[in-house]
């Protein structure tokens, strides 16, 4: 058997991408179109790397009980259940930018051949027919098109559509008018854009407020001159209203490469002579494919490895800094230290970071100290993904603070809570060195600076001559050997609290006998062994 984490491929990928997982991994090969052998194959991989013909749902993630990541080699990511992924604790990645260039390209080759005809023209000659004068066509330059969605594939249309000398007008409630007119672009409203322009092309994502916006009444608005591009997603233009348009002389032209149920092999729009089909080709060159199994091989990398993914739609965090990612270990044992000690779930969560840290984004140190917070209370596995979920479950308020000062450590993180009898519970700890030593530097109110250990014990009593011998005695009968002990205090006579390293875990029968003998206030074994 195997010890690699098994990769399952689902479609067709360049040899780039598996090139780009490398040797660390088993890689499987199914039809991922097939459902019964899609649903065989996945149930013991880790992750599965698919384009747009493999449905990922809830049922795909319920069979796969290793799974930690779904890869899509695209943008889209309408064939994987995103929420039934987030539940279960699996990342799901996508290639949000590997076909941008690709995409723009084809909807720029759209609103070429529909001004000129070129695909219509191609095929009367090639049925031996010379019709010149029936595919006269109009030129762009000095032509205004009207960009519905300026974002990053719009934004490239309308750069390099400016370049054939077109005005080029935008709608996007999300684009701030100084930010478009950097580009070259005036923003209008969805009803200016209708009645100005000479060409529309639609770059918006699927959404309940998008679908059908360019439909029946939109229609109404346009120049009898317009010709209509959508390359997006097949929906956002209403095909029947289109149609309608079209044959009624309220539009002029189309050029589609998206439908609203797809595969679409039979149109009504097909049968039209000024509308331009393609079968949504838009991410379809080797370049686009080639970047986006690349891109997600590395999202599969990373997301097995247990980092956080840029790319992960479904965890937030974003691009971590590389002064950040050292935290992220030290975050998640402080949360598993602070789970012990509580002995139950906190009604409130603050994790707070001290320090240089500070100047990068550390939201992420907030989602890993979740995850240690989670990790030894639920039965799931907890990842990035779903800890938040846990949280919100649970009815815990979480809050993340940061402050550049820190007074006796470059960098540190804090983990507090309060419990449901009012009680407060914190546990700090800081990164030493070069080697980036984890240490537990507090715990509440009691300074203390002791390396973490996989096994570990605090006690809190109090302060009295021979508690660290009996501890010492307790322990030795019970063959746990100490490895590191530091015990912090107020005053003599005050309570202590004592912070042990030891090499093996301690079982509660001997965790009970060491709070008994010492009359503790508190004792509680830290395992933070796997």
């Amino acid at each position: 058997m195997s010890s690699k984490p098994v990769v399952l491929i689902a479609e067709e990928l360049s040899p780039a991408t598996v090139d780009a997982l490398g040797p660390d991994f088993e890689i499987r090969h199914c039809n991922g179109a097939d459902r019964p052998e899609l649903l065989s194959a996945i149930v013991d991989v880790d992750a599965i790397l698919i384009r747009s013909a493999t449905k990922v749902d809830a049922e795909a993630v319920a069979a796969a009980k290793k799974l930690k990541v779904v890869a899509r080699a695209g943008v889209g990511l309408d064939n994987v259940d995103v929420p039934a992924a987030t539940k279960a604790g699996v990342m799901v990645v996508n290639a949000p930018t590997s076909n941008i260039v690709t995409a723009a390209e084809l909807a720029c080759g759209l609103l070429l051949a529909t001004a000129r005809h070129i695909p219509q023209a191609d095929t009367a000659l090639k049925n031996g027919e010379w019709k010149r004068s029936k595919y006269t066509g109009v030129e762009l330059a000095e032509k205004t098109l009207g960009v519905v969605g300026l974002g990053r594939i719009g934004a490239l249309v309308a750069q390099r559509m400016s370049a054939f000398g077109m005005k080029v007008v935008a709608y996007d409630p999300y684009v701030q008018p100084a930010r478009a007119a950097q580009m070259g672009v005036k923003v209008l409203s969805l009803d200016e854009l209708l009645e100005v322009s000479d060409f529309i092309t639609v770059h918006l994502p699927k959404t309940p407020e998008t679908l059908g916006l360019i439909g029946d009444e939109a229609l109404h608005k346009v120049k009898p001159s317009v010709r209509i591009v959508n390359a997006a997603r097949g929906g956002i233009v209403d095909e029947a209203a289109l149609y309608s348009a079209l044959k009624e002389g309220r539009v002029a032209g189309a050029g589609l490469d998206v439908y609203a149920k797809e595969p679409c092999t039979d149109s009504p729009l097909f049968e039209l002579d000024q509308v331009v089909c393609t079968p949504h080709l838009g991410a379809s060159t080797d370049e686009a494919q080639e970047k986006a199994g690349i891109a997600v091989a590395r999202s599969v990398r990373l997301a097995l490895a247990g980092e956080l993914v840029p790319d992960a739609v479904n965890v937030q965090g974003g691009v971590i800094a590389e002064d950040v990612k050292p935290g992220l270990p030290l975050a998640e044992k402080l949360g598993r230290i602070f789970t012990a000690l509580a002995g139950e779930v906190a009604v409130r969560l603050d994790v707070e970071v001290y320090g240089e840290i500070t100047q990068h984004d550390v939201k992420v140190l907030e989602l890993s100290a979740l995850k240690g917070v989670f990790k030894d209370v639920v039965d799931d596995a907890v990842s990035y993904v779903n800890a938040p979920l846990f949280a919100q479950e649970r009815g815990v308020k979480v809050r993340l603070t940061t402050s550049a000062e820190s007074t006796e450590h470059r960098d540190v993180i804090t983990v507090r809570g309060t419990l449901s009898d009012g009680e407060e519970i914190a546990v700090s700890g800081t990164l030493s060195g070069p080697k980036n030593l984890q240490k537990i530097v507090a715990v509440g109110e009691y300074d203390v600076d002791l390396a973490l250990a996989e096994h570990m014990m605090v006690l809190r009593y109090e302060d009295r001559p021979g508690v660290v011998g009996t501890v010492g005695r307790v322990l030795g009968e019970a063959g746990i050997n100490i490895a590191g002990m530091q015990v912090s205090r107020s005053a003599a006579g005050s309570e202590a609290l004592a912070v042990l390293t030891v090499d093996d875990e301690v079982p509660q029968d001997v965790v009970n006998e060491v709070a008994g003998e010492i009359g503790a206030a508190s004792a509680r074994s830290v395992n933070l062994s796997e």
